[in-house]
């Protein structure tokens, strides 16, 4: 497989590092190169080249060294009731308690990244039943799977990465629930959704901001998550005139809950 080597200077590796979460990789390795660091990660068995402001290249590298970061991977709590079990560590189930069993393949949502994390706390808060939810860049599908495993009447994922489609479908599969995923482009999305999800870096967001808007149904919700809790205004303004609702920060990172008002009667709108 291949792996993404980023070379930083060393004020450079915090923030980069974050920039690599947000692309969707499970894990970050440092490794001194002289007077630099280069970070090395992974995009998946079929890597699209990165959007990055630093040199990068991809090296060859052994799969089964890439995966030694399962050995310390351990189920995560996402809030009271609410459990991510990666697929191949033990876990005894609390009666009550919704475990999303997730096998993140090469594809980005184990589920302790930050705007995961606050993702899945939006989606549990936002879902109602037989609802229609959008998982825009959906990875593995944790999103979209807990969003039909809290009550979602039909959940679509897209993702520009093929690997999510057979990852999300078998995720899905694993945890009783069916999830409408694949490659297609926002921009041919068609329809509207009660409750978008979007978990993506904020150039990403202002990119897809007039079709992120489109699919929202009126009286719908977006989340957006991937953004930096102080710098993130200008993927507000791109998304207006949605209407911020609710943020919550973890670790530096913001997931922001925007509300799509309702359309307005003849009636309403001539006064």
């Amino acid at each position: 497989m291949k792996a993404l080597v980023v070379t930083v200077a060393p004020g450079d590796v915090e923030v980069a590092s974050d920039a690599l979460w947000g692309l969707g990789v499970v894990a970050v390795e440092e490794r001194t190169a002289g007077d630099l660091v280069e970070l090395w990660t992974s995009l998946g068995d079929e890597p699209v080249a990165p959007d990055l402001p630093w040199p990068w290249r991809f090296e060859e590298v052994d799969e089964a060294v890439a995966d030694t970061w399962r050995e310390f991977a351990v189920p995560i709590d996402i809030e009271p009731g609410v459990v991510v079990r990666p697929a191949w560590a033990p876990y005894d189930a609390t009666p009550g308690v919704t475990v999303l069993h997730i096998e993140p393949g090469s594809t980005f949502g184990m589920g302790d990244h930050p705007t995961t994390v606050l993702s899945l706390r939006a989606t549990r808060r936002l879902v109602r039943e037989g609802c229609t939810v959008l998982d825009v860049g959906c990875g593995s599908g944790v999103l979209a799977i807990a969003a039909m495993r809290f009550g979602a009447g039909r959940a679509v994922g897209i993702d520009i990465a093929p690997a999510a489609v057979p990852v999300t479908t078998a995720n899905a599969a694993a945890n009783g629930v069916v999830v409408d995923v694949s490659t297609t482009d926002l921009a041919d999305v068609e329809g509207e959704f009660d409750l978008v999800l979007a978990n993506i870096l904020a150039p990403a967001l202002v990119g897809l901001a007039a079709d992120l808007r489109r699919v929202v149904a009126p009286g719908g919700r977006l989340v957006i998550s991937g953004i930096l809790a102080d710098r993130h205004e200008h993927v507000l303004a791109a998304l207006a005139p949605l209407e911020v609702e609710h943020t919550e920060v973890l670790d530096g990172w913001a997931a922001v809950t925007l509300r799509h008002p309702p359309a307005r009667s003849a009636s309403t709108s001539m006064r």
